[in-house]
This record gives structure tokens, sequence and C-alpha cells, in this order.
């Protein structure tokens, strides 16, 4: 069973996940198109962390930053190897849509990569309603990075 928690980022194995989270995301994206955010950044007023547990165990991350005019976006999406295919990124996904609903929020939108890296990301968005679109929130559009929309 997979618990969904709202999450202060203080633990150290979830550091740890929010750590594994930038390096992959250094490691498969060109310089200058990384715009995850670090520690400090989904500390930051406007933005809800949850983690998802099995048991003990820290099985995956996700946030919700809020971008004001009935927004949000989607950071920080990440399952821990031990749980890959096991649900977790499903579940935090539907667990962050309907916390985007019950905010009153009309859009959420999110920002990732392109590549072997990101397909199984991007098949989970899409089945879920995420359609392509243009760049948002200050992004700068490149080659590598995709914008995906889903309106509530």
């Amino acid at each position: 069973m997979i618990d969904i928690r709202e999450d202060d980022l203080s633990g150290a194995e979830v550091q740890a996940l929010l750590a594994l989270h930038l390096e992959g995301m250094h490691a498969s994206s060109p310089p200058g198109t990384v715009y995850a955010l670090d520690l400090s950044g989904l500390k930051s007023p406007g933005v809800t962390v949850w983690t998802a547990w099995v048991g003990e165990a820290v099985a995956g991350i996700g946030a919700l930053k809020a971008l004001g005019g009935g927004a949000g976006e989607i950071k920080s999406m990440r399952t821990h190897p031990d749980y890959l295919r096991k649900g977790v990124a499903a579940a935090l996904l539907d667990h962050m849509i309907k916390a985007a609903r019950a905010r009153g929020w009309r859009r959420l939108s999110l920002e990732t990569g392109s590549g072997p890296e990101f397909d199984a990301a991007l098949a989970l968005y899409r089945r879920r309603g995420f359609t392509n679109g243009e760049a948002f929130g200050g992004y700068t559009p490149s080659a590598f990075n995709q914008f995906l929309h889903m309106e509530l």
C-alpha cells in the first residue's frame, strides 16, 4: 500500500531521494536545461511537497507550485529506483491533481525533458490528460524541454 504524506523535507531519506533526482536531471539533460528545484526551492512559499511511502521506505516525491491566476505547476516528480513501475508516480500524480482541483486551480502545467530517460514520465502525464503546449512561467523553450498542460 502506498501512503502519501505532505512532507517538510527534513528526513534524511527524503533528502537523499531529492539529491538522486537532481543528479539524474543533470546527468540526462544538456547544460542550461534543468529547472528542477533544490531543497531550498522546494521549501519556498507556494510549494507543497508530498512523499509516497511503502512501509517505512520513501518510494517517491512530488510537489505542486502555485503560479497564481488559478494555475499550478508539477515539480520534482521522482520515484525511488526500488519502486519503479509499481504505481508510485501514478499515485503521487493523482494525489496532486486532486489537490490542485481542491484548491480551485483551473490548469496544471509542467516542464520536462526529451529522450528515453523521460519517456515513462511523459507516458504517465499523457495518460492523465496532459498535452504538449507553450512554455510558461518564465521557462526558456529549447529543443530539449517540453511543456505540458492539463485543464482542470
